[in-house]
């Protein structure tokens, strides 16, 4: 954004604003008296509330609530008290529970309309999830020795009493963990084995953890080391080392994977592409008498799916975009927030696969990614919508196409 399309804002400047709809970031959107859109953050669609605007661009505006004067139906009070300290762990525990589950079918919906251009895109809602007690993997900063989440916008570190969204075996942890010296610490848990490993930066000396618990620092783990947990998901052992990537929760990595399941069911005998695979979760769930290929760019996720989908998988250590397509059937891929695009795109239709399935946290990622895959002669069937991150603004969606088939009605 230019200095040009840049305006200050008057201190003063303040009005009345009605709620609409939301944004994908968790922002509240409504219009001002001149047109412009503007985004509220804790805004609610339903609240009349009174802003005071904090930026102010060209096209679109920024505004703070100074008083939510008649409240949405589904506005709550959070259920959380370290959400008044500031903490910036859960963006939506002001929103109920059932509404969040709307927003986040309504929020995918409007970018498939409206970024992948598809008209009345089939959406639907995924297998039901808790929103609270599922986080078994947490990333946070410290404070002292105690951890903590950043507030909002901020470096500030929130050290929480109690956490409602972490599993216990990682609340634990979180509560009783003291790590002096540390800058941030990152947690994970086998929900279904209770195994516990804690990442430390820049280093564990001094630290402790509850009994049982595996501590490693990040300079042991650059300088060679190395510490893994296992979990099972539906009753398949998967080892998740300290710098490889895993679902935020073992019960919706199952879920991700049962909705997988289910799209690639009927589909043409052949191989199967597991791209983005991480520690192989899809491949090794769903690969079942088909053969395997991986495609995954970190190291320490590749030595993971090496080992889970065992040496019948043909691994590659590659970028996606980057990688010399092999024949497939299927194709299942996951990528990180910023989605497929275009290189991508092209490489997995190569494979000529006529079914794909697309994981994804972002849905402007998603209808990008859409519009892509539909100029290339897909047809999206479905997509589900979950509720992975229970009282967060974070979308996951899975994603089925089919190319050259008429989408069912």
């Amino acid at each position: 954004m230019s200095a040009a399309d840049m305006r200050q804002a008057k201190p003063e400047e303040r009005f009345e604003l009605a709620i609409e709809r939301i944004a994908k970031g968790g922002d509240g959107i409504g219009v001002g008296p001149d047109g412009r859109v503007v985004f509220v953050d804790g805004g609610v669609p339903g609240d009349l509330v009174e802003v005071r605007i904090t930026v102010d661009k060209k096209r679109f505006r920024r505004g703070e609530i100074l008083d939510v004067i008649a409240p949405s139906p589904h506005r709550v009070e959070p259920p959380c008290p370290h959400v008044a300290d500031g903490c910036g762990g859960c963006d939506w525990q002001h929103i109920s529970v059932s509404a969040q589950h709307d927003l986040r079918i309504r929020i995918v919906t409007d970018a498939l309309e409206r970024i992948g251009k598809i008209v009345a895109p089939p959406v639907t809602a995924g297998a039901s999830l808790a929103p609270e007690r599922y986080r078994s993997t947490i990333r946070a900063a410290v404070d002292g020795d105690r951890a903590g989440y950043r507030a909002a916008q901020s470096h500030r570190v929130v050290v929480p009493e109690r956490c409602r969204t972490a599993h216990p075996l990682a609340e634990q942890i979180l509560i009783e963990g003291r790590f002096p010296g540390a800058s941030e610490v990152t947690i994970k848990v086998g929900a279904n084995t209770g195994e516990r490993l804690v990442i430390v930066s820049p280093s564990a000396v001094g630290c402790s953890v509850p009994e049982g618990v595996g501590l490693i620092g990040r300079d042991e783990l650059d300088n060679g080391a190395a510490a893994a947990i296992t979990d099972t998901v539906d009753g398949v052992e998967l080892r998740i080392s300290a710098d490889s990537f895993f679902q935020s929760r073992t019960d919706g990595a199952e879920a991700l994977a049962a909705a997988a399941a289910e799209m690639i069911e009927g589909a043409a005998d052949g191989p199967l592409v597991d791209a983005y695979c991480g520690g192989g979760l899809f491949a090794a769930l769903l690969g079942g008498e088909r053969s395997v290929t991986g495609v995954e760019s970190s190291r320490s996720s590749l030595a993971d799916a090496r080992f889970n989908l065992g040496p019948d998988a043909a691994v590659h250590e590659a970028l996606v975009e980057q990688w010399w397509p092999s024949p497939a059937a299927v194709v299942i891929a996951d990528p990180a927030r910023a989605g497929l695009g275009k290189p991508a795109v092209d490489v997995l239709v190569a494979t000529g696969a006529t079914t794909l399935v697309l994981v994804s946290c972002d849905p402007a990622s998603l209808g990008r990614d859409a519009a892509l895959l539909i100029a290339a002669g897909f047809t999206l069937r479905e997509v589900r919508v979950f509720d992975m991150f229970g009282h967060t603004s974070h979308i996951e969606t899975v994603a089925h196409f089919e190319r050259g088939k008429v989408a069912r009605p």
